[in-house]
């Protein structure tokens, strides 16, 4: 996700230089040296984060992870669209998921590597390397002025509205399950793959708007790559050594995922409250301390075992979702205050990136109908002539 990173600043002076323009710049702190002495925010690349061996190590990692991430998330659709079994409205949210993490790892991670390997190979970083769509250029025929189209404009919203879809995917994944929990009689009324592909379409929708609020709705942001955290992020534009008076809207980040994921917890809190209690009833069924029908614990109303599995692997997906996000919340609040922890931003955002790999792996262990999809998939490209059956 896209955050508050205090990477850059204009001192003073340079901005009484650079009035004539309709909009501030926002300059690196090796472009402060040649237009004025300032204070910057934030210290730059450090030799931990941005030496030849670590960056090396660093571009190691990502082109791994995009790997993962991609080969993880295509088995994963490859199952889902072609087990009739998956065709449901809980295999449709697992569907929506992939393809966010997939996006992740096609488009995020390896404009990363790119821009790793081009500040490894090359002695200058590209044009679009601080700043927005205009950067300084000492072409006096331009006026120092040149207009270069900024990739992170793409990058950096691409990487905040897939963590919105992930979050408020796995949200509607809990909803349905519990519905099938606590109403298993109504789930095929209340639950249609028409509904769950209309509240898909509308997370997808909400989620990247909300990633562009930012810019929408202020002028004191633009997106550019950080060398700390190494991905596109939203950055302030800075006079001197105060902040405008608008960046509190970047908590609106953090406060969605949090609203999310307690709204997540307090419905699954609810739903493994009923399992309890039908396990309870169950085990004083067996025991013969209570009757068949005592209690409303018929067997007509309780939850099919496979809904309950659905609901623990969930559980399991909104736990690691929130463990790799939580570090990114800290390091927005923190930036929000004042702070910079340029080592901790690099681990905080692929933290994040990590987790777009991880629900192949859940599946794969919680998820049967995954793992028998995943066999029938392999068996399929592995199968003997029809000559050899017979």
């Amino acid at each position: 996700m896209t955050a508050l990173l205090y990477n850059v600043s204009v001192p003073g002076n340079t901005a009484a230089q650079l009035q004539a323009s309709d909009s501030p710049f926002n300059l690196s702190a090796a472009g402060q040296d040649a237009l004025g002495s300032g204070e910057s925010l934030a210290p730059l690349c450090t030799l931990c984060c941005c030496g030849y061996v670590n960056r090396t190590l660093a571009v190691v990692f990502m082109v791994t992870l995009a790997f993962a991430i991609v080969v993880g998330n295509v088995v994963t659709l490859t199952v889902f669209v072609q087990t009739r079994q998956s065709r449901t409205p809980q295999g449709y949210l697992k569907v929506s998921l992939a393809i966010a993490d997939m996006m992740v790892g096609v488009l995020v991670v390896p404009f990363c590597v790119y821009t790793e390997i081009s500040l490894m190979l090359t002695s200058s970083p590209p044009s679009w390397y601080h700043g927005s769509s205009t950067v300084l250029d000492n072409s006096p025929s331009l006026g120092g002025l040149v207009s270069t189209w900024q990739p992170c404009l793409l990058i950096g919203p691409v990487f905040a509205g897939c963590t919105f879809v992930s979050i408020s995917t796995i949200f509607l994944m809990t909803l349905e399950r519990s519905v099938a929990i606590l109403r298993p009689l109504h789930k095929d009324v209340l639950v249609t793959r028409r509904r769950t592909l209309l509240l898909i379409l509308l997370s997808w929708a909400a989620s990247f708007l909300l990633a562009l609020v930012p810019l929408i709705f202020s002028r004191n942001f633009i997106l550019e790559y950080n060398e700390c955290s190494r991905m596109c992020n939203y950055t302030p534009l800075m006079f001197g050594s105060q902040l405008p008076p608008d960046a509190y809207i970047l908590l609106l980040f953090p406060a969605f995922d949090f609203t999310l994921l307690g709204g997540t917890l307090a419905v699954n809190i609810v739903s493994f409250t009923s399992i309890r209690r039908y396990s309870q009833k169950r085990k004083l069924l067996s025991e013969g301390s209570l009757s068949d029908g005592a209690g409303g614990g018929g067997c007509s109303h309780r939850p099919s075992f496979s809904d309950i599995k659905a609901a623990k692997t969930i559980s399991i997906l909104t736990f690691a979702f929130t463990a790799s996000f939580s570090p990114i919340a800290v390091f927005v609040l923190g930036n929000v205050v004042g702070y910079t922890w340029c080592n901790f931003s690099f681990f905080a955002f692929w933290i994040l990136a990590g987790n777009s790999c991880c629900n192949v792996i859940i599946y794969s262990v919680r998820d049967h109908r995954f793992r028998k999809g995943l066999k029938l998939l392999f068996q399929r490209d592995h199968s003997p002539p029809h000559a050899e059956k017979s």
